[in-house]
């Protein structure tokens, strides 16, 4: 197993690199999106909780991430001792009408072929994707961890319909007419999803890349009015079933999972590590399930992760794994101090685990 980190766009510098480094990470999960353009909120405290407007603005629909910007990011990540696993999440200007189903699908279904073959041709091994209309929403930002840290939670279900101009929690169109966007069946959602992969996997087996799936977070069944599609453990399943390719992966984040209202977090990472099917993991703990929950320090929540972390090395995984986000600690750095304590329990029981089963 191999201990990685998150970094947003506005993050991407050496200095970043560095601490990674330091906080003995050997691999980077880059976020190319840009949650903090044009919203209300601070990008110091890399939280992006949002509101009913969303987090902010969509980036530039008539320009896609460059081969050549992506081989540049990561030759600078690689002079930093560090390698590049994956990129998190595609721009809602790039595919807003591939959820929507909206009449620039195929073109942005192109778009979406020609980052897969940039990242294949930059040599970047997988692309993480939440393929959901509302996004990732609902969510509340207060001191909910240990020592009042500020951390993530959710207080009961958002309900208020996403205006027009606006899907997976961005604004895509400024200028859209008033109103907001109808609902749909979640059998509409995954027949679009089917459709999705049917056209992305073959371009991905080409390029040796692997698309990774990241289930429904908040974990409901609908927000914003809007179907989820990987809301319970076992939809993994049905989504895996779709696709035999072994580029149709998971984007594993085990705090979206414990969320949910059913299933065992220990079989359910036993389930889908024995078939191989992770892309990456989010290594997340929490207190409680949708709709009321609280992101945790690693080691203070309701999940024992050195018993996932067996699981997973019984399973032969061997990825990377990730923070994902955590609880911000009282200092001049709150980002940085609370990632360097969830980085030095991973390393740490890594080791451990390592040390058990050799």
């Amino acid at each position: 197993m191999k201990l990685g980190i998150g970094l947003y766009r506005h993050m991407l510098t050496r200095d970043n690199f560095q601490f990674a480094r330091q906080a003995g990470a050997t691999h980077l999960v880059v976020h190319l999106v840009d949650y903090f353009r044009g919203g209300s909120h601070n990008p110091r405290d890399n939280q992006p909780t949002g509101t009913d407007e969303g987090w902010g603005l969509a980036g530039n629909p008539d320009q896609l991430w460059t081969l050549e910007e992506l081989v540049a990011l990561r030759k600078e990540i690689n002079a930093e001792g560090l390698e590049i696993e994956a990129i998190e999440n595609f721009d809602p200007a790039h595919w807003h009408d591939v959820l929507l189903d909206g009449p620039k699908r195929k073109q942005q279904i192109e778009g979406l072929k020609t980052i897969i073959r940039r990242l294949g041709k930059a040599g970047i091994p997988v692309m993480g994707y939440n393929f959901s209309i509302a996004g990732v929403c609902g969510r509340t930002h207060a001191p909910y961890a240990r020592g009042d840290a500020m951390s993530v939670g959710m207080e009961g279900t958002l309900d208020t319909p996403m205006p027009n101009g606006m899907v997976w929690n961005m604004i895509y169109d400024a200028k859209a007419p008033a109103g907001t966007v109808p609902s749909i069946s979640q059998d509409e959602l995954w027949r679009r999803l089917e459709g999705f992969l049917e056209e992305m996997l073959p371009v991905a087996e080409e390029a040796g890349v692997k698309l990774a799936a990241h289930p429904d977070d908040p974990p409901m069944p609908t927000l914003r009015g809007q179907p989820r599609l990987v809301y319970q453990p076992q939809l993994y399943q049905r989504l895996i079933d779709l696709a035999p390719s072994r580029s149709n992966t998971l984007e594993f984040c085990l705090g979206s999972l414990a969320e949910m209202t059913e299933g065992n977090i220990y079989d359910t990472v036993d389930s889908y590590s024995r078939q191989g099917r992770l892309g990456y993991v989010h290594f997340r703990n929490v207190k409680g399930k949708v709709p009321y929950y609280r992101e945790t320090f690693i080691d203070d929540g309701e999940v024992d992760m050195l018993r996932v972390l067996r699981i997973l090395k019984k399973n032969g995984y061997s990825g990377v794994m990730i923070p994902d986000h955590t609880p911000q600690m009282n200092c001049s750095a709150p980002w940085h101090a609370g990632m360097a304590y969830a980085m030095g329990y991973m390393r740490a029981a890594m080791q451990v685990v390592e040390e058990e089963q050799s």
